[in-house]
């Protein structure tokens, strides 16, 4: 697990010079809970770690004066889950961040490392996607924002360019009677990988109908899907038995998962189905309840 050079810059733009001037041989450290296991493997060996835990702009969560919050990429899921302003407007976003691993993985897992480690069964990545959240992605050419559905392209790749590093999210505002969620479906009961994760965030009118959702799949293709056929199954409908029937069926049509020891391409399909129907409930479920 040797490299050659390991360097804790202060600020985005000298990361922005590490990493490109280390033609593509540098790794972000942030946690460090998927990079350092991949080291001991084998599997990477970058020629320099940059380790950007101390750049104040990937640290911290705010809430914006515009509403929504800013949550640094370098934020781990314990300090998630102890911030109280967040579980109450995400909870469904919250709750996918800290089904990863154990609670000492907690204290070091990255919203932003598990983005980019670009695994399609990453828990936390479906629920940014379901809560239209954005990156805010810093490199040689200065500062650009991207839905957080169009960085994986595929198992271990991203759409991040030569010098680019992800600085933070943005999640928007809530209106009332809005709410989310995000279940997954293991092998074990704890710290596993998802066979199948499903996300979903909607809002409602005061009439009860809802005027808008998200969905979201996770291990069921080879990048987190966003799944608009069944947002649209929920759109304009009082979200009774029916229309999440019809949400859950298009989750399931879209999905194409593998064959593999831990599922069957059948059984993943069918869970999606599954997954999206109950995640959609207790998103309905809280979206009553917040006023």
């Amino acid at each position: 697990m040797d490299t050659s050079q390991y360097e804790a810059p202060r600020s985005v733009a000298e990361t922005v010079a590490l990493l490109s001037g280390a033609n593509g041989a540098a790794r972000i450290l942030a946690g460090g809970t998927d990079l350092l296991a991949q080291m001991r493997t084998g599997s990477t060996a970058p020629e320099l770690l940059v380790d950007v835990k101390k750049i104040p702009e990937l640290g911290g969560i705010e809430e914006l004066p515009e509403g929504g919050f800013r949550v640094g990429a370098a934020v781990c899921g314990a300090e998630l889950g102890e911030h109280e302003a967040l579980k109450k407007s995400w909870p469904g976003v919250v709750e996918a961040a800290e089904l990863i691993g154990s609670a000492q993985i907690q204290g070091r897992a990255s919203l932003g490392g598990n983005l980019c480690n670009a695994s399609p069964a990453a828990d936390s990545v479906p629920a940014l996607i379901a809560a239209q959240a954005v990156c805010t992605i810093a490199g040689p050419n200065g500062l650009r924002t991207v839905p957080v559905e169009q960085v994986v392209t595929g198992p271990g790749r991203t759409s991040l360019e030569s010098g680019e590093f992800v600085v933070d999210f943005r999640l928007p505002g809530r209106p009332a009677h809005s709410g989310d969620a995000y279940l997954r479906m293991i092998p074990r009961s704890e710290m596993d990988i998802a066979i199948v994760g499903a996300a979903v965030s909607l809002s409602l009118d005061e009439a009860g109908s809802c005027t808008a959702a998200r969905v979201a799949l996770a291990a069921v293709a080879d990048t987190p899907l966003l799944v608009e056929a069944a947002a649209s199954a929920l759109i304009g409908t009082r979200l009774e038995q029916a229309s999440l029937e019809a949400a859950a069926h298009a989750a399931s049509e879209l999905a194409r998962p593998i064959d593999d020891k831990r599922g069957s391409a059948a059984y993943r399909r069918k869970l999606a189905a599954v997954l999206t129907r109950r995640a959609a409930r207790i998103a309905v479920e809280r979206a009553r309840s917040r006023t």
